[in-house]
């Protein structure tokens, strides 16, 4: 089973997890100082939000989280037969999580992670590169990790 993922960025981190909060009718299930996560299953979704420096708020990136390795391999093979380049990365620590991950950015520039998460992390873990003011904003671009 496939979980859809969004990771947004916030200005007031506070605020938004009351917004999102009222919005699901539930807390997040992580929380941290500067990131909290809701794992829901109506809709199923993997909804993260985080307040750090240098992003722009907004949508960071979308995603799809998978439930095992071969499952991921068999999305990135997907995504490289239409023709897209991944930036794939193991054992990386993002978001308070080790996960396995292939990255993509579709015809319009529109950052997808793909993931596969197998363990927690006490730290937040480096994100890939911040897009520079010029650059558009979409989603994750780079060769580190992200948020799963």
């Amino acid at each position: 089973m496939k979980r859809l993922h969004v990771h947004i960025a916030v200005d007031d981190l506070d605020r938004s997890i009351g917004f999102y909060s009222t919005l699901f009718g539930a807390g997040p299930s992580v929380l941290k100082a500067d990131y909290a996560k809701w794992m829901l299953e109506d809709p199923k979704v993997n909804l993260a939000i985080s307040q750090r420096g240098g992003r722009q708020g907004g949508v960071d990136h979308l995603g799809i989280q998978v439930e095992s390795d071969g499952e991921l391999r068999d999305l990135a093979h997907r995504l490289k037969s239409a023709g897209e380049k991944t930036r794939d990365q193991n054992a990386t620590t993002c978001c308070y999580a080790q996960s396995n991950k292939a990255w993509v950015d579709d015809p319009s520039g529109v950052r997808w992670e793909t993931f596969f998460t197998f363990g927690e992390a006490t730290v937040y873990g480096e994100d890939e590169p911040v897009r520079q003011a010029s650059q558009p904003v979409s989603a994750c671009s780079g060769s580190s990790a992200c948020c799963a």
